[in-house]
This record gives C-alpha cells, structure tokens and sequence, in this order.
C-alpha cells in the first residue's frame, strides 16, 4: 500500500520563507505604493496610475504586504495603511543582493540582530545545518 502524500507546509505570513523571491524593481514599488499609502487613504485606480500596474499586479503587491503582516484594508472604496509607514517599510522583504559567502561573512561580524540572523545563515550553510 503506498503511504498518504503529506500535504505541503504553508509557511506562516511574516516569516522569511513565506516570499517568494523579490526582484528589486518589484521592491521599489512595493516600497512606493507604502509611500503613497503612508500620505493618506487612496483608491486603487489612483495607486495603479502612480505605479504603473495593472489590477493583476496591483492585487499581487497587496497580497506581498498582507504576507509581510502589513495591513491595508478597503474602507469606503479607499485603501488605507494601518500602523505607521516606517514600521512597514522595515517588514517589507529585500531582494537578494547576490553576495558572495566571503562577503556574508564579513557582513555578518556585527552585534546586531541583523548580524547575528545572517551569520546564523552562513553558519547553517558552512557548518551544513
């Protein structure tokens, strides 16, 4: 008899391995539209316009924030960011910058949580944990 498939793992919102890979152009707007968000309520045809979307990539950019933990709900056909701009700026996810292992290493030598969350990662990859 052959054994049950396991159903796949959905990864939390907010975790690192719930995105997908950022590229930077989509980051930067992503970016701009919290920017927008940030100056008020605005309806979603005034986002499109600014940034240049469609509805599909407009939608796929609000799904990104909601997975980011970034609230921005619809009230009175407005959408509106709910917490400050620059907390949500901080949860937003960064593109891979491409760097090499040296320079993680030399990167991850600082005291601060961001350090020590990459050197956490270069470890798990020399050390193959």
């Amino acid at each position: 008899m052959a054994r049950k498939p396991r159903p796949a793992r959905v990864p939390q919102r907010g975790s690192p391995r719930a995105f997908k890979a950022v590229t930077a152009e989509r980051a930067a707007r992503v970016y701009r539209l919290l920017k927008h968000l940030g100056a008020g309520p605005q309806a979603r045809g005034s986002l499109i316009r600014r940034l240049h979307l469609d509805i599909r990539g407009f939608y796929r950019d609000l799904e990104l924030l909601r997975t980011a933990r970034i609230e921005v709900p619809l009230r009175n056909q407005r959408y509106t960011l709910v917490g400050g701009v620059k907390e949500a700026i901080a949860r937003l996810p960064f593109p891979d910058p491409h760097l090499t292992l040296g320079e993680a290493k030399e990167l991850a030598k600082g005291r601060t949580p961001a350090h020590r969350k990459l050197k956490s990662q270069v470890n798990r990859i020399v050390r193959g944990k």
